[in-house]
């Protein structure tokens, strides 16, 4: 009788996500959200695009004066870079990411400046539950292929009550070629899957389910590139 020879389950995207930026991608990642010196040029254009986006969003909250009576909740948080500012102009702000080591470095963060409106949770973006003013996701939607983003945004929209804030890479054959050459820098051991979105896909979605894009940002570097969407219920 032969042996049968047991096939290991395919891992999904969100398994591997989530062991990534609890392991060697926490470090990597840390380093590009954080103050350090210790990155290399890479690493330092993308903390740079992606501080580029979130000051576009700080601003519109900023420039906002309701923004203190505003409950948002930033899905994907790693370890802060927006749930913190936005605490500080006073809004009330429940920060999540699946990643927990991502969670306590921002959990560090939070307390050193005793922002007693900003809370942390360790949770994957389907889990997410509550009812918040704005729901912000940036950067994140890179994790999920097309099948699954649309069910997110989706989800995403199921929380919020006026509106909904949105960054992802978007897909041309520009970025597709990319995207294909940055796969081969760091090496399969290092990153993560990582999907690019067609900017009229992820509009077509959020019309579907009621929304109107109120402002939009592209930000662009060397290694760095995205798409950032604000949608307003009417």
């Amino acid at each position: 009788m032969a042996n049968k020879v047991l096939e290991t389950p395919a891992r999904s995207d969100k398994e591997i996500v989530k062991d990534y930026f609890n392991s060697t991608g926490f470090d990597r990642w840390r380093r590009i959200y954080g103050n350090t010196d210790e990155i290399n040029k890479v690493q330092r254009d993308i903390r740079q695009g992606h501080q580029q986006t979130v000051d576009y969003v700080v601003d519109w909250f900023r420039k906002d004066p309701q923004t203190p009576t505003y409950t948002v909740c930033d899905a994907g948080c790693g370890t802060g870079s927006l749930a913190i500012p936005l605490a500080q102009l006073g809004a009330t702000v429940y920060a999540t990411d699946i990643s927990e080591k991502m969670v306590g470095e921002g959990q560090g963060k939070a307390k050193e400046q005793n922002l007693d409106k900003l809370t942390f949770g360790v949770s994957d973006l389907a889990a997410l539950t509550g009812e918040y003013h704005t729901v912000a996701c940036l950067d994140v939607l890179i994790h999920y292929p097309d099948n699954e983003s649309e069910a997110m945004i989706a989800h995403l929209a199921s929380l919020a009550q006026s509106r909904l804030i949105l960054s992802f890479a978007p897909k041309n054959p520009y970025y597709t070629l990319m995207k294909k050459v940055g796969d081969l820098v760091p090496g399969p051991s290092k990153a993560t899957r990582a999907y690019l979105h067609r900017e009229k896909d992820v509009r077509r979605v959020l019309w579907s389910l009621g929304f109107t894009v109120k402002r939009h940002e592209f930000i662009a570097s060397q290694f760095y590139f995205s798409r950032l969407l604000e949608a307003v219920r009417p």
